[in-house]
C-alpha cells in the first residue's frame, strides 16, 4: 500500500493483538445498520460471505463448501471437530501452545479418543515425527495441527504435516484461526478435509462468527456426528443451502462488516497482498525491537506474520504490567506472554497497521524503557538456553 493506514477514527489505542484487532473505519460504519435475518438482502449478504471465503483457496475449491458459525473462534473449532470426527475415530494433536491444549481439553469433552504430540511451549511438530505416530498406532483416523500458534508466534509446518498424514492414509484438519487469509492454504498445494477460522483474524472483521472450509464429502458424511444441537455443521450447511438462512439468529451487523473487510481483502491484493503488508510490518517491527537489545522468542525461520513473542528483559528495573501501562498510554496495547519457562510478552502484526505504525511501537517501546529506567533489555540466560533448542 502506497499511503499510510488511517489511526483509528476514536483515537483508540491499536491492538497489537493476534485478534480482536484494530479494525477500518468502513468496517465499523458497516455496523450501523440493521438487518432481517429471514430477509432476502441479509440471505444475499451469506451467500455472498461464503462464496468470497471459497474464492481465497484457489484451483480446487469447488470440492470445499464453506459453513458460518455464530460464536467466538473456538465455537467453530469444537464444530468441526464434533462434526468431522466420527465417535469412534481417534485423534492425532499436535500441539506446541495454548491452542493446541485447547483443542485437547476439547476433545476430551467431546470423549474423543486422542494422543498428543506436545512439542512445548514452542518447537514445531515435524512431517518424520507425524509419519512415526502414524506408523505406530493404526488406530489413529485424523490428525489435527495448529496453523499459527499464536502463544509462540510460530508457523507451523502444515506442508510437511499434511504429506506425512496422507502418506499413512489418514485425514487433517486446520486450525488456521489466525493465519487463514494472510497465509495460503491452497489445496492444490497443502491437502486438508477442513480447516477452521473466524471474521476477526486476517480478514480483518469484528468479532461474532467463525467459519468451517471443508470438503462436501466430509459434510455430508458428518450427519448426525455432533454432540451439540447449535454446534452442528452438517445440520448448519444443510440448513444454509436448502434456505439461505442461518438456523439460529445471526450476527447480522458483524456479517455487514465483514463483506466490508472482505472486499477490502480483495482490493489490497487477497492473501498474498495482506500477508505481504503483515510480513513488513513484523520485519520493520522486529529490527527496530532487536536493536533496542530486545531477543525473539523463534529464530527467524519460524517467525510468522501474524504475532511475534520477545523475551522480557534481565533488567531489575523491568516489570511488565508497567511496560505494558507505558505502550498503552502512548496508543498500544501489546499482549502478555503465554510461556512456561520464562516471562514474555507479545507484539502483533496484524490489523489495521502498516510499516508506518510499527516504527511508532519501536519508538514507543524505547520511550518506555527509558521511562522504567531498563537500561539493557537483553533476556536472562536462561531464556537464551531455552531457543537454542530451537537448533537441536
Amino acid at each position: 500500500m502506497t499511503l499510510p493506514i488511517k489511526p483509528p477514527h476514536l483515537g483508540e489505542p491499536y491492538l497489537l493483538t493476534p485478534g480482536p484487532l484494530t479494525t477500518s473505519l468502513a468496517t465499523k460504519e458497516a455496523m450501523l445498520r440493521d438487518w432481517g435475518s429471514w430477509d432476502d438482502d441479509f440471505r444475499g449478504m451469506t451467500r455472498d460471505l461464503r462464496d468470497r471465503l471459497l474464492a481465497m483457496l484457489g484451483t480446487g475449491k469447488d470440492d470445499f463448501d464453506c459453513v458460518p458459525m455464530q460464536g467466538s473462534g473456538t465455537f467453530a473449532v469444537e464444530a468441526m471437530l464434533a462434526s468431522f470426527i466420527p465417535r469412534d475415530g481417534k485423534v492425532l494433536v499436535l500441539a506446541n501452545g495454548a491452542y493446541g491444549k485447547r483443542t485437547v481439553q476439547t476433545l476430551e469433552y467431546l470423549d474423543r479418543a486422542h494422543v498428543v504430540l506436545d512439542k512445548g511451549d514452542y518447537l514445531p511438530p515435524r512431517g518424520e515425527e507425524v509419519a512415526q505416530i502414524l506408523a505406530d498406532d493404526p488406530a489413529i483416523t485424523h490428525v489435527v495441527a495448529i496453523h499459527c500458534e499464536t502463544s509462540s508466534g510460530i508457523l507451523n509446518p502444515v506442508e510437511e504435516i499434511s504429506e506425512a498424514t496422507y502418506a499413512a492414509g489418514r485425514k487433517l484438519l486446520i486450525d488456521s484461526m489466525s493465519a487463514f487469509g494472510a497465509i495460503e492454504l491452497k489445496p492444490s498445494e497443502i491437502r486438508y478435509e477442513a480447516l477452521v477460522s473466524s471474521a476477526n483474524k486476517c480478514i480483518e472483521g469484528v468479532p461474532g462468527f467463525g467459519f468451517i472450509i471443508a470438503r462436501k464429502d466430509e459434510l455430508e458424511a458428518a450427519k448426525g456426528r455432533s454432540h451439540s444441537l447449535s454446534l452442528d455443521v452438517h445440520a448448519q450447511w444443510a440448513h444454509m443451502n436448502k434456505t439461505g438462512q442461518w438456523r439460529f439468529t445471526p450476527p447480522t451487523h458483524v456479517v455487514a462488516a465483514f463483506l466490508v473487510a472482505l472486499k477490502a481483502h480483495e482490493e489490497e491484493g487477497g492473501v498474498e497482498g495482506r500477508g505481504a503488508r503483515y510480513t513488513r510490518n513484523r520485519d520493520v517491527m522486529v529490527e527496530g525491537m532487536r536493536k533496542l537489545g530486545f531477543e525473539t522468542l523463534l529464530k527467524d525461520r519460524w517467525l510468522s506474520p501474524i504475532i511475534v513473542t520477545f523475551f522480557c528483559p534481565d533488567d531489575a528495573n523491568f516489570v511488565f504490567d508497567q511496560f505494558y501501562g507505558l505502550m498503552k498510554d502512548k496508543g498500544f496495547i501489546i499482549y502478555p506472554g503465554k510461556l512456561t519457562v520464562v516471562d514474555s510478552f507479545r507484539v502483533g502484526c496484524i490489523g489495521q497497521m502498516d510499516e508506518h505504525v510499527m516504527r511508532k511501537v519501536v519508538e514507543a517501546a524505547a520511550a518506555s524503557l527509558k521511562e522504567m529506567g531498563v537500561t539493557d533489555a537483553t533476556p536472562p540466560a536462561i531464556a537464551l538456553e531455552e531457543r537454542a533448542k530451537l537448533a537441536a
